[in-house]
């Protein structure tokens, strides 16, 4: 039986069930670095305010090194009896260094141990994800580049609406995943406060030095109230609340791209590398990793309704329901990380069938805005040009025609004021071109746009 390191007023062994319903070793492991990191900073915290002398901290920090190297070679022995990688660690360092590791635990608590811990993993896996994004970003500035040309129509309410390139479809995503990584920088800097030093709750009377720590730590400064520091969550909900909003972006752009894959749209090819086939329809190339990621969305979202809900009743300050807050939080990250990552793969994959796509153009009356523009600037007004273009539209239906196989005479029956020129407005390519307001999707603001979004991506680095 292992002895506990907070055992002393305890008569009677923990029940085997209890302990391991109460251990945690087996999530919380993925801490290590950042446990031994923290400690090694409150040690030599505790030797510049002669807390210990400087051979103790020698001798610590040496031993909390060699853990770390045995678990990085996988010879460390993770006990559930022991909990947590909190007190694995502080159990294996006493075995190894004697008596100075007893000391490690001074003037700390686990409370304030595993804030920290929680912290500076996030600012790690956070600047990570946020590096996956970018390079996404980056493939969508290259395949914008590339497809400067190609014409899309674009949907609402899943009609086609009118024509945009394609690349100004995919600079909408650029934006979106832009202020995923402003949110991701802005979660890093409101948890950006160290919460070591703060103990179990109350602070401590040992003379610490917490601006010290946090300067070793990265921190920018200590935690201003010590109950706050150790009950505090919201940098976990945070977290997860960025990553539920990356996931719904990547699942949004998932959808777009399984229906352009369809048959019925035939929009774009997706790589044989990123499909999968049919165990028993033998023609059949599914768009699975979409699919997958659509789905994995749900997942993130599950991981932000458990943070909350294990929050919204807690009193302060500590409480062990906050042991739970890893799993949702390493979930989040793990599953957004991955899941960018090969939809960047994916997405390089893909090739626009521009042959196919400009063939049906003439569908669904994408100019139809256009004319009634084009009938505004003749002086009707557009409820009446909106109105004659309704009618003109319903005439074609009639006659099974497109807007662009109509004669100058067949428009005149609409409207005197229709001309020659009136077909320079509802073609397809220059209804695109006539689109330069600011942030529309004409050629020109394109280009501009993409190379805003290229400095942007170095002023990122």
């Amino acid at each position: 039986m292992v002895k506990k390191l907070w055992g002393g007023r305890f008569k009677d062994a923990t029940n085997a069930d209890a302990e391991n319903f109460t251990s945690s070793i087996d999530v919380d492991k993925d801490l290590y670095s950042f446990d031994i990191l923290g400690s090694i900073s409150h040690v030599e915290m505790l030797s510049k305010q002669k807390i210990i002398s400087r051979g103790e901290k020698n001798k610590i920090i040496k031993g909390l090194k060699k853990i770390k190297s045995e678990i990085e070679l996988d010879k460390f022995n993770f006990s559930h009896e022991l909990e947590d990688i909190h007190m694995n660690i502080e159990d294996s360092l006493t075995k190894k260094v004697g008596t100075a590791g007893k000391k490690v635990h001074t003037a700390r608590s686990r409370n304030d141990q595993v804030a920290t811990d929680i912290k500076l993993y996030i600012k790690s896996m956070a600047e990570s994800l946020k590096l996956d994004i970018i390079k996404l970003q980056k493939s969508i500035i290259k395949k914008s580049e590339k497809n400067i040309d190609v014409i899309i129509p674009f949907y609402t309410h899943l009609q086609r609406a009118q024509p945009i390139l394609a690349s100004h479809y995919l600079l909408a995503f650029f934006e979106m995943f832009l202020r995923d990584t402003e949110r991701i920088n802005q979660t890093i800097q409101r948890l950006n406060q160290n919460p070591l030093g703060a103990c179990a709750g109350s602070g401590t009377s040992f003379t610490i030095d917490r601006f010290y720590t946090s300067k070793k730590l990265g921190f920018r400064e200590p935690t201003r109230n010590s109950i706050d520091s150790v009950s505090d969550r919201d940098y976990v909900i945070d977290t997860i609340y960025s990553c539920s909003i990356i996931m719904m972006h990547l699942s949004r752009f998932c959808e777009d791209l399984i229906v352009w894959n369809s048959s019925e749209f035939n929009f774009i090819k997706i790589g044989d590398e990123f499909t999968t086939g049919s165990s028993i329809m033998p023609q059949k190339k599914n768009p699975d990793i979409l699919e997958l990621i659509r789905g994995k969305c749900s997942l993130v979202y599950g991981d932000l309704i458990s943070i909350l809900t294990n929050l919204k009743g807690l009193p302060l300050s500590y409480n062990r329901d906050l042991q739970e807050d890893k799993i949702p939080l390493f979930s989040a990250l793990k599953t957004s990380i991955d899941c960018v990552k090969i939809f960047t793969r994916n997405f390089d994959s893909i090739e626009f069938n521009t042959k196919h796509i400009m063939s049906g153009m003439n569908l669904g009356f994408l100019t139809a805005t256009d004319l009634a523009d084009y009938l505004a600037k003749n002086d009707i007004p557009f409820r009446k040009a909106h109105h004659i273009t309704g009618n003109i539209v319903a005439y074609c239906e009639k006659n099974n025609k497109n807007l662009s196989s109509l004669s100058l005479l067949e428009l005149q029956k609409f409207s005197k004021v229709i001309k020659k020129d009136v077909f320079n407005f509802i073609s397809i390519e220059n209804s695109v071109a006539s689109k330069k307001s600011y942030g529309g999707t004409s050629k020109e603001n394109v280009k501009k746009m993409v190379n805003k979004y290229k400095k942007i991506l170095l002023k990122s680095k």
